[in-house]
């Protein structure tokens, strides 16, 4: 548990975890932690608490030797269930960018192809590392250092996009996670964003121009058209 709350900001709580704001070795910084579960019995709560934790992080060091930005990992403290990282400061999450700009868009294409290009081009690093995200959303990605004055051509797309909370990744080798991967972040953009319904095709396309081994980026392909055929039979069945 942590110690001193008065120092933390409460800034997002989900099922699994509470994440606040704090200041560390001076600098502004995130932790995230994983609080127990009192329906779960202490020792096993401890171990699945601790496993999960190694693993966040193993995924993040993993997905920023692949060059993707992540947040820095400051300190890791199993005892007290936490992860201390960097802070991504002058960011928004791009759920919030893509409704503060969508809507006042009249050709939205160039904004379509900047998103596009970005997380097409990190998932397919990461999907090359064997790295599953788990929960790929618009919610966990943050665009920082964007300027509304200068155009979105002009960004390095590897820089300005950070991919964030790891808490369901794992290192996974199998076409199958990576298409059912890809498949979550489609029907979360169907659902978050349903007035933008060509977002995934183009994200797809850009994903696919980079991914490392091509004959395995196929297979990909195949088994996601798989598994998207499931998840409408389920859909449709109920």
């Amino acid at each position: 548990m942590l110690s001193n709350t008065n120092d933390f900001e409460l800034i997002a709580q989900g099922a699994e975890a509470r994440v606040y704001k704090t200041v560390y070795l001076g600098k502004p910084t995130l932790v995230k932690e994983r609080f127990e579960k009192k329906y779960r019995h202490t020792d096993l709560d401890m171990r699945l608490t601790k496993d999960r934790i190694k693993a966040e992080c193993r995924a993040i060091i993993r997905a920023k030797a692949a060059g993707v930005s992540t947040p820095a990992i400051y300190l890791t403290s199993l005892e007290r269930r936490c992860i201390y990282m960097e802070y991504i400061q002058n960011a928004i999450v791009l759920k919030d960018f893509i409704n503060e700009n969508v809507l006042k868009e009249i050709n939205i294409n160039h904004l379509l192809n900047f998103i596009a290009q970005g997380l097409g081009t990190l998932i397919a690093k990461l999907h090359s590392k064997n790295i599953i995200h788990g929960d790929l959303t618009t919610s966990n990605v943050l665009l920082r250092n964007i300027n509304e004055n200068v155009h979105l051509e002009k960004y390095d797309v590897a820089n300005n996009f950070v991919i964030i909370d790891f808490g369901l990744a794992r290192i996974e080798s199998s076409v199958e996670d990576k298409a059912v991967d890809l498949y979550v972040l489609e029907r979360s953009l169907l659902s978050a964003h349903s007035e933008i319904p060509l977002l995934f095709s183009k994200i797809f396309d850009t994903y696919q121009k980079h991914y490392a081994n091509k004959n395995q980026c196929q297979e990909i392909v195949f088994k996601y058209k798989e598994v998207q055929l499931r998840g409408r039979k389920r859909l449709m069945i109920g």
